[in-house]
């Protein structure tokens, strides 16, 4: 049935398409808009994305003025900022604004497991689904979300015995408001997108939006060594089910010396050994993995399936991903360390001197606690993008140098292998977003790949 009033779908990239075309497919009509600050679109390229048929409306550039009585609802894509002040006058309306995510849940018919975090989140997600196929079979499992998935592509395929594992960001989890995960986890919380959220407390509270809905019959899985979710897990709706990689806990997921190990109802069994049975490295994934075992024990998979897969799981692209070695140097691409705290645990995992590839957009991160890290394993700092100055000056201040500036990847490219000698490695590894240089981590992650593999 057509209504008189239409849903506005803000963005016009992947989320935005995906969700005109769910619209549509529902019956409802459609107003896709897009700003273009860049003046990178045109009428014909927008209209292009839709599949064939489409009757959605288009608009470029400023939304006319009449709007507002055109509109019943608002679908917004995750990289449109929720505080924009036409937005907010739309609020104060009562229109109500959807984001991508919440649109394509209220069409679920199966089981949501729901993975956020700063770091770590495409791993475990990437995990979780490679283990829920292995339980169900591959097509009852539908991976979505900031992944690179819209969910709104994949729920009508949805059913009462299918499981969708999600990757929300924080930019999605602004604009949920009935989603209700079974099982949610919150992996860690650290500085990152304070450009978008402001302060740390706005950031927190984005991130524990995941949980908000749940109940008693659900599950949170947290880190416990996280400082940002203590407070959490006393007001936490869902419930609690712990993970750490630094104490024993009396109930929950943690590391002791090698193994990881099961602690429940007093008793304790060792489920792994992290060298022999996983193929990932660094502690980051190693947390990653318990999160991974929660989430999907929670979702009632056999511990047999899950640690069968964790043994065959190899590192998701562009995340302390090796790449080759060359002239006696190993290459990892870490394109997807796009703030300090991510960078952190690439740093960790090296074994090797280290040549790291820095910098790119500046979210108003800070660089010290990343610089600090570098223990003597980074040789030599090579700088590109917006936030190259930035970094070389929080570097200077701690007492590292050895710092070199590049115009372009490609000349960074080229510096590196001359700077890294047989025995050393080479590590994509930014601390930084890509935008500016490149479309997205992807691009940039890929790039490095093709240079190494070309030497």
């Amino acid at each position: 049935m057509q209504n008189m009033k239409k849903t506005l779908v803000v963005g016009s990239g992947i989320s935005g398409v995906a969700a005109t075309n769910l619209l549509e497919r529902m019956g409802y009509d459609v107003i896709l808009y897009d700003s273009n600050e860049k003046q990178a679109l045109t009428m014909e390229a927008v209209k292009a994305k839709l599949p064939e048929g489409s009757r959605a409306e288009c608009i470029l550039g400023a939304l006319p003025e009449d709007i507002r009585e055109r509109i019943n609802r608002v679908v917004l894509s995750p990289g449109v900022p929720t505080d924009l002040a036409w937005i907010e006058e739309l609020k104060k309306e009562g229109i109500p604004i959807l984001g991508e995510i919440e649109l394509a849940y209220r069409m679920e018919k199966g089981t949501v497991a729901a993975i956020t975090g700063t770091n770590g989140k495409t791993t475990t997600t990437t995990l979780v689904g490679d283990i829920m196929k292995a339980h169900l079979g591959a097509d009852k499992v539908f991976v979505v979300g900031n992944i690179g998935n819209p969910y709104t592509l994949e729920v009508m395929k949805t059913t009462h015995d299918s499981v969708t594992v999600g990757e929300i960001s924080s930019f999605q989890l602004e604009t949920v408001h009935s989603f209700r995960p079974h099982v949610s986890a919150i992996l860690n919380i650290t500085p990152d997108h304070l450009n978008r959220h402001h302060t740390m407390e706005n950031y927190v509270a984005v991130k524990q939006q995941i949980a908000s809905n749940q109940t008693g019959e659900d599950i949170c899985v947290l880190n416990d060594n996280d400082p940002y979710t203590e407070d959490f897990k006393k007001k936490c709706p869902a419930r609690v089910v712990l993970f750490s990689s630094r104490r024993k806990l009396r109930d929950g997921y943690y590391l002791r010396e090698d193994k990881i190990c099961r602690a429940a109802g007093g008793e304790t069994v060792e489920l792994m050994d992290i060298h022999r049975d996983m193929n990932l490295v660094g502690i980051c994934n190693v947390e990653n993995v318990m999160a991974a075992i929660a989430i999907a024990e929670g979702m009632g998979v056999p511990m047999d399936t899950i640690l069968r897969v964790i043994r065959d799981f190899r590192a998701v692209e562009h995340r302390i991903e090796f790449v080759a070695t060359k002239k006696g140097v190993d290459y990892y691409n870490d394109s997807k360390g796009t703030n300090p705290d991510a960078a952190i645990q690439g740093i960790r995992a090296m074994s090797k001197p280290t040549v790291l590839i820095g910098g790119g957009y500046d979210k108003q991160s800070e660089y010290d606690e990343w610089i600090e890290s570098f223990q003597g394993k980074v040789k030599w700092l090579v700088l590109i993008g917006q936030t190259r100055e930035k970094i070389a000056e929080c570097a200077r201040r701690h007492g590292f140098d050895r710092i070199r500036f590049a115009d372009s990847f490609e000349e960074c490219l080229k510096l590196c292998t001359q700077l890294a000698e047989e025995g050393d490695a080479v590590l994509l590894s930014p601390a930084c977003a890509s935008w500016g240089m490149f479309p997205n981590y992807e691009v940039r992650g890929k790039m490095f790949k093709e240079y190494v593999n070309g030497l």
